[in-house]
């Protein structure tokens, strides 16, 4: 019997396995964030994004893209109304 990989398992070197996959579906503008910059530096980012785009997964972070209703968004939105009038500093 052969071994046909020369990388280490993959749960070793992926941040969607070490962290807890509610990260990867934040409610928050910030926990989104949080959630793409672990993707930044992983080896298999093209290939997660492409099966996600392949599965067409409703929502979450998938290879550092943030999916929304099926559609790759820049960033989430926060909850509520945006302001009427822009705060002052």
């Amino acid at each position: 019997m052969t071994t046909m990989t020369s990388h280490p398992p993959i749960r070793a070197v992926t941040p969607c396995q070490r962290e807890e996959p509610e990260i990867w579906f934040s409610q928050t503008p910030s926990g989104v964030e949080y959630a793409k910059a672990l993707c930044r530096d992983c080896p298999f980012r093209t290939a997660c994004l492409e099966g996600a785009l392949e599965r067409r997964e409703p929502w979450g972070v998938w290879g550092g893209e943030l999916f929304e209703q099926g559609v790759v968004r820049p960033r989430k939105r926060p909850r509520g109304r945006p302001r009427k009038y822009p705060l002052s500093a």
